[in-house]
């Protein structure tokens, strides 16, 4: 998986690992990386998100959102 939220942008990150005596070392935090489908205008969109974006689009009520039922 892409260590990369599609939408957002956030991406992995380096810092140090410190120890007890202070010998650094270098290490990597990586996002929290989510794979979610969606609909969008009726077609399936799969999507790797953060789950900060995944919250925040929850939130504004884009996420999870049945496809609309066609009338015949």
């Amino acid at each position: 998986m892409a260590s990369r939220c599609e939408l957002t942008g956030k991406g992995k990150q380096t810092g140090n690992n410190v120890s007890f005596s202070l010998r650094r070392t270098k290490r990597v935090f990586k996002p929290n990386l989510q794979k979610k489908t969606f609909f969008v205008d009726g077609q399936k969109v799969t999507m790797t998100l953060s789950t900060q974006a995944i919250r925040t689009l929850k939130k504004k009520g884009l996420l999870n959102q049945k496809p609309a039922k066609a009338t015949n």
